[in-house]
């Protein structure tokens, strides 16, 4: 279940995810949104 919070992230972390995203979108041909990015990424590092 998803959980709605606030945090604070550093501008490169922000471009690097935002370019994450759009490299995403386009290998899909879908939407991708940003929380489904950082979650994801999360996950991989946390494993």
């Amino acid at each position: 279940m998803a959980k709605r919070v606030t945090i604070m992230i550093d501008d490169d972390i922000d471009k690097k995810l935002r370019l994450r995203q759009a490299k995403l979108i386009q290998q899909e041909q879908a939407s991708y949104s940003y929380s489904k990015v950082l979650n994801d990424t999360i996950r991989k590092v946390l494993k």
